[in-house]
């Protein structure tokens, strides 16, 4: 049987005990209440992953790539923009095997500084610059060359853009996607892979007077991407514009003016038409 004494401290221990936890219970339920966050606090500061894409990030295929700068024709000292530029593959195969040079932009800083590294690993970083931006604010008209693997309703998206900032003659490749209905000028199959093909065209529509030896007429041009049609007006009959094409500013037609339908092969130069053969004896001016 335990003797008194042991019995004494087992029930002083057992109160000290009881004493400690009573004690913390108060202190726990009487310090002071959490900060309240500020109105404007934005807990998707703590929670923001990557930032949003237009389009998701899918490397090209190294095939690919070489198939969009040949379609596209790339040359050295041509500057390329590739729009949604990832780790940079597309640029860099166009400095290091063609002498391009150029620009990739993508949202993702993570695959900027890829691209980045990537770049000097290659040993063209002094030729090629990435940058964090996003590709609807970046600027299109010093470009010869502007790759693209998007989505098909950010490459509508991009389309007046492209039509509107860049000049005449860009080519304009895409991995996969089209442009609605601006048809692509040439199309190529790699693989399981489609590459497409754009060349900007000249911006014709409206009215112009046709020079051709003693006759002349005014044609009203309306234009669809690089087709367009029209109606010719001479000496009180009126004409029809038939088969009318453009490759950048390269552009050609078919044109009755009384003589039978002859075929007109040119250039435009601005506010100008010029026949592709200076002996041709017939030039074109915008009329205001």
């Amino acid at each position: 049987m335990p003797s008194r004494p042991f019995l004494r401290a087992i029930l002083v221990g057992a109160g000290a005990m009881l004493v400690l936890v009573l004690a913390f219970l108060l202190f726990r339920g009487s310090s002071a209440p959490e900060p309240a966050l500020p109105e404007n606090f934005d807990t998707a500061q703590f929670v923001a992953g990557r930032p949003k894409l237009d389009a998701p990030y899918v490397a090209t295929d190294l095939e690919v790539v070489d198939a969009m700068l040949g379609l596209a024709q790339v040359r050295p000292g041509d500057h390329v923009i590739d729009l949604g530029s990832g780790d940079g593959r597309i640029l860099i195969a166009a400095a290091r095997s063609l002498g391009a040079g150029g620009l990739g932009v993508d949202i993702d800083p993570v695959r900027v500084r890829e691209a980045q590294a990537n770049a000097r690993a290659a040993g063209v970083a002094a030729r090629v610059a990435f940058r964090r931006q996003d590709l609807f604010d970046t600027p299109l008209a010093e470009a010869d060359v502007l790759t693209l693997y998007l989505l098909p309703e950010v490459n509508l998206r991009l389309r007046p853009r492209i039509l509107t900032q860049m000049r005449p003659g860009t080519r304009v490749v895409s991995h996969d996607f089209d442009m609605g209905e601006w048809r692509p000028d040439e199309r190529r199959r790699v693989g399981t892979a489609t590459v497409l093909l754009w060349i900007v065209p000249a911006r014709i529509e409206g009215s112009w007077r046709l020079s051709d030896g003693d006759r002349s007429a005014t044609l009203a041009l309306d234009q669809q991407f690089q087709a367009f049609i029209g109606t010719a007006a001479a000496d009180g009959r009126a004409a029809r514009v038939e088969q009318g094409s453009l490759s950048g500013e390269a552009i050609r037609f078919l044109l009755d003016l009384g003589e039978g339908r002859r075929v007109y092969e040119g250039q435009v130069e601005g506010d100008a038409i010029v026949p592709a053969n200076p002996r041709a004896g017939w030039r074109m001016e915008r009329m205001r």
